[in-house]
């Protein structure tokens, strides 16, 4: 029995210690993708080509349930982490393991903007690290607000939208800080997935991911059932006049 208990202490040493030399191989590349990424165009300048944009909208103009319900269903600890949620990683490596595939990042709103900012789509460790550096970097130089409010200006919203004054101009005919409710929680939903909630391309899919939204808003503690109601009657009622 000793001897069986000393082969497995063995492999577990052996597994631990390549997980750890693999952890600290990435970590390195991940450094020097960042690296490469910053000396190529600095942060500054990146921040400072998202600000020029003819409609670029500040933070103040944002609605607040606007701003609310990004925070809700995007980043729940927006306001108290510093770029990157190890609550929210842990949750998302549990749920890759359960479905046995990666689907679902931990990505917090600052490690969004770095990877529009800086990096692709794809799906990878070392970028996902490089993706870190930048994070930290955002949160050491720029305040919430100002991150909040480049995130909102460099995100995809569908229909060849990449910022939320085009997407409100484009889906509702208004500027960003006329939105309504309704309008702010459906805005929220769409860059999760804008080929698939654009509501122009799936109206009632759309309305399901705006109902997730209202449904993290209410656990948030930033709708009211009532409140979170009266604006899932007026998802029900607009999905209805589409059908």
């Amino acid at each position: 029995m000793k001897k069986y208990f000393k082969v497995w202490r063995s492999l577990l040493l052996l597994v631990m210690t390549v997980f750890v030399c693999s952890g600290f191989t990435i970590a390195g590349k991940g450094y020097e993708a960042y690296r490469k990424a910053v000396d190529e165009v600095s942060l500054e300048d990146k921040v400072a080509s998202i600000r020029q944009k003819d409609s670029f909208t500040e933070f103040e103009e944002l609605p607040q349930i606007y701003v609310q319900a990004v925070m809700a269903v995007e980043d729940k600890r927006f306001q108290r982490h510093l770029g990157v949620d190890p609550i929210a990683i842990c949750r998302a490596v549990r749920n890759d393991i359960l479905a046995g595939r990666f689907v679902e990042g931990g990505s917090t709103i600052t490690q969004q903007l770095a990877k529009n900012m800086y990096f692709g789509q794809d799906k990878d460790l070392t970028r996902k690290v490089a993706e870190v550096f930048v994070a930290m970097e955002l949160e050491r130089d720029y305040s919430k607000e100002e991150i909040f409010e480049l995130y909102v200006n460099a995100i995809y919203f569908g229909d060849g939208y990449y910022d939320v004054a085009s997407a409100s101009r484009g889906y509702f005919g208004k500027e960003p800080e006329e939105m309504s409710d309704y309008e702010c929680t459906l805005l929220a939903g769409i860059p999760n997935a804008p080929s698939v909630y654009a509501p122009t391309k799936n109206p009632e899919l759309a309305a399901k991911r705006q109902l997730k939204v209202l449904e993290r808003m209410e656990v948030c503690g930033y709708f009211s059932t009532e409140e979170a109601e009266t604006v899932a009657e007026t998802v029900s009622l607009m999905v209805g006049l589409v059908q």
